[in-house]
């Protein structure tokens, strides 16, 4: 069973950050789309942020300039650096892989932004 490993998330207070890593296997990482969603409670889950295979970046017009993804093929890991950080932002953040219409998810880590 494939499994991603997600790391990160926590309590911040507002304007601040966090990075989220999101660590794959080398076998389905190759060629894929990544990508990070996430889901407040009573809310749908949403699409943050990801890259195609072919590299474009698409944002989330409420993250755009505040956020970055990134990944590093060299240690099959896709990151969010998440800055300037709202209470809005609060919500369980999960990394997508989709490698040949395959959908991998992480088991999803808790971003609280409170004072």
């Amino acid at each position: 069973q494939v499994q991603l490993v997600e790391s990160g998330g926590g309590l911040v207070q507002p304007g601040g950050s966090l990075r989220l890593s999101c660590a794959a296997p080398g076998s389905i990482f190759s060629f894929a789309a990544v990508g990070w969603y996430r889901q407040a409670p009573w809310e749908q889950r949403e699409m943050v942020a990801r890259i195609l295979s072919g590299g474009t970046i698409i944002y989330a017009d409420s993250v755009k300039g505040r956020f970055t993804i990134s990944r590093d093929n060299a240690n099959n890991t896709v990151y969010l650096q998440m800055n300037s950080l709202k209470p809005e932002d609060t919500a369980v953040y999960y990394c997508k892989i989709v490698q040949f219409g395959t959908n991998y998810w992480g088991q999803g880590t808790q971003v609280t932004v409170s004072s």
